[in-house]
């Protein structure tokens, strides 16, 4: 596997290295002995798995101390844009964020640690995205960000399609009115 670190703070991009054959590909998509060597220690408790259609978006998400996650995020199906927002307010990279696609085809992994907001876009009809999360779901810890938040100026893909989002992600407030 290959870790390749970010501009921003403890985002991590993971290549898995993929053996083909005539049969088709195996890779290894989480080894926590090879996370660890890479600075990932989380101990990751519960996987989730989220089917989209083309247009979806998901975010900005995020749970709060003393409930709050790191994720470890990939495509199984499809295709996403992927954003990490970086929260903490003494971190260097504070309301910078780093984007990348995961996809089916790449295999690319997203390591997001604590103080993240997280959201993506799907890019295909028919994306499965699963994730890793080092503590459990909390609904009374879960909070989030404006995906449209000006003051963050995310560059989310140009679709023929308008975005299709929850009632819920359309009502959070922007990132400089949280006080964190």
């Amino acid at each position: 596997m290959n870790f390749t670190k970010t501009a921003i703070d403890g985002v991590i991009v993971v290549e898995p290295k993929i053996f083909n054959d005539l049969r088709g590909f195996f890779y290894e998509s989480y080894n926590k002995e090879l996370f660890v060597q890479n600075g990932i220690k989380d101990d990751f408790v519960q996987d989730n798995v989220s089917f989209s259609a083309k247009g979806v978006l998901r975010g900005l998400h995020y749970q709060v101390p003393p409930r709050a996650q790191a994720k470890l995020m990939r495509v199984l199906r499809g295709s996403v844009y992927d954003v990490a927002v970086d929260i903490r307010p003494r971190s260097r990279t504070f309301c910078k964020f780093f984007a990348t696609i995961l996809s089916a085809e790449n295999k690319k992994m997203l390591y997001i640690p604590q103080g993240f907001a997280h959201g993506f876009c799907v890019l295909e009809d028919g994306t499965e995205f699963m994730y890793k999360v080092s503590d459990y779901y909390s609904p009374e810890h879960e909070r989030g960000i404006l995906w449209s938040d000006p003051g963050l100026a995310i560059p989310w893909p140009e679709i023929d399609q308008a975005f299709i989002l929850s009632e819920k992600d359309k009502k959070y407030t922007t990132l400089k009115n949280l006080s964190l």
